[in-house]
């Protein structure tokens, strides 16, 4: 059975904003990695929408963007959208029921599927569907944004924690 993981980047004050904080290398090869290892990802519209960067080849990019690209364009992806009539490459689109489709998703795979977006996420978690949250929390205060946790927070319990590169934490939590 698969687990959904829900890992993102955050501030110090609680909030995602892609634009805050650029990944260390150090921190970039870490999601290189983890993206290499998950069975795949189910994205909202937008985060999808946001993802499909790394559909292209572009001339700038460096050995561990062309890695962390060639990762994700391997990767099964699931989109969740009502407004979206078709979705990219290895992506299949998720309609009106996000319960039973989800928990299908968990059944019939194995490994760690990825959870992108606080939104999706909160839909899910109240679902009662996410296994594992991960916060990548960097050194960084903005104030506003969208919050991580885009809902009431769940019961959590600490299992891990550690540092990323020299200035991200990572904190592992389940559900308690």
């Amino acid at each position: 059975m698969a687990r959904l993981v829900f890992g993102m980047n955050l501030t110090l004050d609680g909030y995602v904003d892609l634009g805050a904080s650029t990944p260390s290398p150090t921190l970039f090869r870490h999601f290189v990695d983890e993206a290499r290892g998950q069975t795949g990802s189910v994205y909202g519209r937008k985060m999808y929408e946001t993802m499909r960067y790394w559909d292209d080849d572009h001339p700038e990019w460096g050995a561990d963007e062309r890695a962390f690209a060639a990762a994700w364009r391997k990767q099964q992806k699931w989109v969740v959208s009502r407004s979206r009539p078709s979705v990219g490459p290895n992506a299949t689109l998720v309609g009106d029921d996000l319960d039973g489709a989800i928990r299908a998703l968990k059944a019939e795979r194995d490994g760690e599927i990825e959870v992108a977006g606080p939104e999706l996420a909160q839909s899910l978690t109240a679902l009662g569907l996410i296994d594992e949250y991960r916060l990548y929390v960097h050194p960084v205060v903005i104030g506003q944004g969208k919050p991580y946790f885009a809902g009431p927070r769940p019961p959590l319990r600490l299992v891990a924690h550690d540092r990323v590169g020299d200035d991200v934490l990572r904190l592992v939590y389940v559900p308690a």
